[in-house]
């Protein structure tokens, strides 16, 4: 938007130089020279005293008669001015020696004119260039952070975010309303007012927005919810009216709030505590939103991996109406990321993005497209002019497990229990039915990693079996057992393995009623953070006698699942001892190298 002229500091700063220079001029010229009735006593004493020479000292003449003065008068004017009345007067203007003093204008530059040039100055960055930047430049507060894309050519379409379909389907009508609003407004038909995106990190919530506003071809306005609450108070709803009017102005337009948690946390609740500041910023957000006219063409869309503290006036019909869970992609959607993030590079054509897919299970969009990149600067390492599968596999490792460390100086006999371990992993795993086929074995420590199993499952599962959890307990333990049948004595390298068997074997008993003991029914009561994980608290509904029954449980869960494994690798320790000593030879088995060693072994039912 063009500045108009009279707003412009320039304008103002030019202002105040010609008028300091009208003062100046006004100053400097008096009120003009002295009549010949004003300065006629003067020339009556000259020629009475018969004086020899006048001197000019500035506005003051000083008669002189043999280089003394005599009397002083006042007079403003030029020095011709004077010789001109000395000589009306009848007195030779000759006597007029010499000018003393004048106008300095040197030191009226130096004392009136630069000062005021300074001061114009000083006003046109203080309040001028401040209100157009941006930050926290002063009397600049109130004015929303939002920033504006008006291109009409979107760099971000739907054909740009995979993985999300149903997703993808939901806002379709957000853009068709942008489109033609009339075509819903015909009808009686309202839009929703808010769409409020929710999903883990990384799935995609803010490319799905900036796809919106790149598909309906409008203003998109983005910002994040930790821009409104400055240290200020009321500049937090300041900036939302702004932002609104702004938005109105531009209609239709979008407006995207990302992390909107930040400012929408539930009143009252103290949940991070309190903040006046931030409860009138949200309460500024939830009258704007329910204050929009019925053919005002302005849509919210928010995006939060918080929803459980969102508070409920922002979540209810009329501001948020719509909410859209955008999940990890399942091995469908990981694959249509993956070709979208590959678009343009140089891939090798034996790379099949359906393996990497399934080698994948659990990476969000933000971890797929790492993964294509990460390939693509392990191939310009390698200097390849392709990106083939084993980068992709390599840069898979790196994203799951952290970068190699082939200058770690491992010792021969560390190096031969890392192999044991690793290969009591695997091969439980391969006698086990339900357990996921492995896919790569390594003792290259990556990250904090001394060596690692990675498996392949067939297919991505929302559901678990007892089985499944079972034998993934007995895969777990393997390398424990391993290191024991084979050394007589275990390491602190199962550490890891421990804490995931014991977490895992608690949640059966406790959350998903898979003891036999206790039967069919949760104990506790939890607080966890939606879409992270974490359990911040836990509230007992069971008395001390049940909490050792459910320590009793949960340690006999996992001594039957460290005796099945046991048993396996004692029946199979020839091939136990096989699999170690390749693993010894090369450092990293692939699947193909796997299923030599492997060769005439099958699962077999889990031992009771």
């Amino acid at each position: 938007m063009q500045t108009k002229w009279w707003r412009s500091g320039f304008f103002y700063v030019l202002l105040l130089i010609v008028v300091g220079a009208l003062i100046l001029a006004r100053v400097m010229s008096g009120p003009g020279p002295v009549p010949i009735d004003k300065i006629g006593p003067f020339i009556e004493k000259v020629k009475e005293q018969q004086i020899d020479t006048i001197q000019q000292d500035g506005d003051t003449l000083i008669a002189l008669k043999d280089g003394e003065a005599k009397y002083t008068t006042g007079f403003i004017g030029s020095t011709e001015e004077l010789r001109q009345l000395l000589e009306s007067g009848g007195v030779d203007p000759g006597i007029v020696a010499s000018v003393v003093g004048g106008i300095d204008w040197g030191a009226i530059g130096l004392t009136v004119i630069l000062p005021i040039v300074l001061l114009g100055a000083l006003f046109y960055f203080l309040f001028f260039r401040a209100a157009r930047g941006a930050g926290t430049q002063a009397f600049n507060f109130s004015k929303s952070r939002a920033r504006l894309t008006l291109d009409k050519r979107p760099d971000v379409t739907f054909a740009d975010v995979a993985g999300t379909d149903e997703a993808k389907e939901e806002v379709q009508e957000v853009v068709e309303f942008l489109r033609s609003p009339q075509k819903f407004q015909a009808l009686g038909g309202r839009i929703p007012r808010g769409v409020l995106l929710v999903g883990p990190p990384g799935t995609g919530k803010t490319l799905l927005a900036k796809a919106i506003a790149g598909e309906a071809r409008v203003p998109f306005y983005s910002i994040s919810g930790s821009e409104f609450v400055e240290m200020f108070v009321g500049v937090g709803a300041a900036r939302v009216r702004d932002l609104f009017e702004q938005a109105k102005r531009n209609a239709p337009c979008l407006i995207f709030i990302d992390e909107i948690d930040a400012v929408g946390r539930h009143r009252g609740a103290g949940l991070g505590g309190g903040h006046d500041e931030r409860e009138q910023t949200l309460n500024q957000i939830l009258a704007e939103m329910d204050g929009f006219d019925t053919n005002t063409n302005v849509i919210v869309v928010a995006a939060t991996n918080r929803p459980d503290i969102l508070d409920p006036a922002l979540l209810r019909p009329g501001r948020f109406d719509r909410h859209i869970v955008i999940d990890l992609p399942d091995i469908k959607g990981r694959k249509a990321i993956l070709e979208v993030h590959a678009k343009g590079k140089p891939m090798a054509k034996e790379v099949d993005l359906e393996i990497v897919a399934k080698e994948t299970s659990g990476f969000s969009g933000a971890d797929l497209a790492n993964l294509i990149n990460e390939g693509a600067i392990l191939a310009a390492r390698r200097n390849r002019k392709d990106i083939t599968l084993k980068e992709l596999e390599d840069a898979t490792d790196r994203t799951i497990a952290g970068p190699e460390k082939k200058s770690r100086i491992i010792s021969p006999k560390e190096k031969e229990i890392i192999a044991y371990h690793e290969s009591g992993h695997a091969l439980t795993a391969k006698m086990l039915p339900n357990a996921d086929p492995v896919h790569k074995v390594s003792i290259v420590a990556r990250g904090m990693l001394g060596g690692w199993t990675r498996f392949l499952p067939a297919e991505d599962r929302h559901l678990w079996t007892k089985s499944q959890f079972d034998d993934r307990l007995t895969v777990s333990l393997g390398g424990r057992v391993a290191e024991e049948i084979n050394f007589g004595e275990t390491t602190t390298g199962a550490q890891n393995d421990l804490e995931q068997a014991t977490k895992l074997a608690r949640k059966m008993v406790t959350e998903y009623g898979m003891s036999e003991k206790l039967g069919p029914r949760t104990f506790g009561q939890r607080q966890e953070l939606v879409f992270l994980g974490r359990e911040i608290s836990e509230q007992r509904d069971y008395s001390d006698k049940i909490a050792q029954e459910i320590d009793e449980e949960v340690h006999n869960i996992i001594q039957r699942a460290y005796n099945t494994a046991k048993k396996i690798l004692t029946a199979n320790k020839e091939k136990l001892n096989q699999l170690a000593g390749e693993l010894m030879a090369h450092e990293t088995l692939d699947e193909p190298e796997l299923d030599k060693i492997f060769e005439g072994l099958a699962p077999q039912p889990t031992p009771t």
